[in-house]
């Protein structure tokens, strides 16, 4: 199975990005199955129901979320009718939606998306991600249930990612990891067979600050006092994510590839 996996998307620029190179990488990639992650694609704030249409008529097959999850608020009603979207496993026990979902591409194929939040550095605290991930992959074997399945880990710390990732080593077909918007240089095969990257980096302008126009958060660095909302920059984005390639048989990754398209970042993929 041919797997793309895309990182944040970042506000009206990382929308217009997957619009613009998505269903191209489809076709020359001949892909088999694409996950993006949405959850700054609203202003940089969670994601509304107009915009997750959005992404997913321009070839997403699931969208997930995040710890900005529900900043909009619309998403409450709307992820509970719309199954292609994923919030994290371990958000809060109350929340709507589900998050973990088995998918078929289009030859009938199974694959497992799911994601869960870190604890380290976050925010708030949330529910331990190791033993979420450890049910829904117990319950979802490779080679059995699912042909392929895809974790996204969104955290902070790249050291709960990378334990994240020998954790589910052999257990998954892919470890991703989102939040930082700061894509990484270490995309390997793990041990078991599991696809990894520390962090897909962000679909948004590069030239800002990890997507936020450079003004504020430089102010706020510098002076230590906010003075305006911080807002997404707007120029040319790059999209950047993750190809996998998967043995249909076993589930487990044959071949993982940096990717990185248009924007100021060098131009990478599957070639």
């Amino acid at each position: 199975m041919k797997i793309l996996f895309l990182g944040d998307v970042m506000g009206r620029a990382g929308r217009a990005a997957i619009t613009q190179h998505l269903a191209r990488l489809r076709t020359e990639w001949r892909l088999d199955f694409v996950v993006v992650n949405g959850e700054n694609a609203s202003s940089g704030m969670g994601l509304t129901p107009d915009h997750a249409k959005g992404i997913l008529a321009a070839g997403a097959d699931c969208v997930t979320l995040g710890d900005h999850a529900f900043d909009q608020k619309d998403m409450l009603r709307f992820i509970e009718t719309e199954p292609r979207i994923l919030r994290p496993l371990n958000f809060a026990k109350e929340a709507p939606g589900k998050g973990a979902r088995v998918f078929s591409d289009a030859r009938g194929r199974k694959i497992l998306v799911t994601q869960a939040l870190g604890q380290v550095f976050m925010k708030r605290a949330f529910d331990d991600p190791f033993s979420h991930i450890e049910a829904v992959l117990k319950s979802h074997p490779l080679g059995g249930m699912v042909q392929a399945s895809l974790v996204d880990m969104h955290c902070e710390a790249t050291s709960e990612k990378m334990a994240m990732g020998h954790w589910c080593d052999g257990r998954a077909s892919v470890v991703v990891g989102t939040h930082t918007h700061v894509p990484t240089g270490d995309a390997m095969i793990l041990q078991g067979g599991t696809a990894y990257l520390t962090d897909a980096g962000m679909c948004g302008d590069y030239n800002s600050v990890i997507g936020m126009e450079k003004a504020e958060p430089m102010r706020r660095f510098i002076t230590g006092m906010p003075k305006e909302r911080f807002t997404p920059a707007n120029g040319e984005a790059t999209l950047s994510g993750l190809y996998i390639e998967t043995d249909d048989r076993t589930g487990k990754a044959t071949r993982v590839e940096m990717v990185r398209q248009g924007g100021r970042l060098a131009q990478s993929g599957p070639a």
